[in-house]
């Protein structure tokens, strides 16, 4: 039984699950706008990056800002545009070239936008190990005590 000062492992494991798949979000929207282009003097789609807080267990139960050496949970701080350059294309025969013959295309690379894919997929794997062996070791638990 999890004091109330302290959350709970199913609670801090899940604000992990929730943050993970927050993040598989944002890399399907970075993915489905890859190859997305702009027209001349629009802004091209940028790539989305999710960005991270641990809570501590003081904070997410009372409020308070001050930290502790218990367990933290972890929540979306926020969502920030990539700050890398858009990338040009050269094509002036399309039209959405602009004046000089660059297309905008956005700054989504699909290579690093995989690796965060399967980043973000064994993290959610490892996390649900981690509840499914908690769960085996709460039932042993109890069988010792009913045996």
């Amino acid at each position: 039984m999890a004091s109330s000062s302290f959350p709970s492992v199913t609670d801090i494991i899940g604000t992990g699950l929730f943050a993970q798949s927050q993040r598989l979000s944002l890399i399907a929207s970075n993915l489905a706008n890859a190859n997305s282009v702009t027209t001349p003097g629009g802004k091209p789609y940028r790539a989305l990056e999710p960005v991270f807080e641990a809570v501590p267990a003081s904070a997410a139960s009372t409020g308070a800002a001050e930290e502790t050496a218990g367990p933290s949970s972890v929540s979306l701080a926020g969502v920030v545009q990539s700050a890398a350059p858009p990338r040009l294309t050269y094509d002036p025969s399309s039209p959405y070239a602009n004046q000089q013959g660059y297309v905008a295309e956005s700054d989504v690379s699909v290579s690093q936008q995989m690796v965060d894919l399967i980043d973000a997929t064994q993290s959610y794997q490892d996390q649900i190990a981690v509840l499914t062996q908690h769960e085996h070791l709460e039932q042993a638990m109890l069988q010792s005590f009913i045996a």
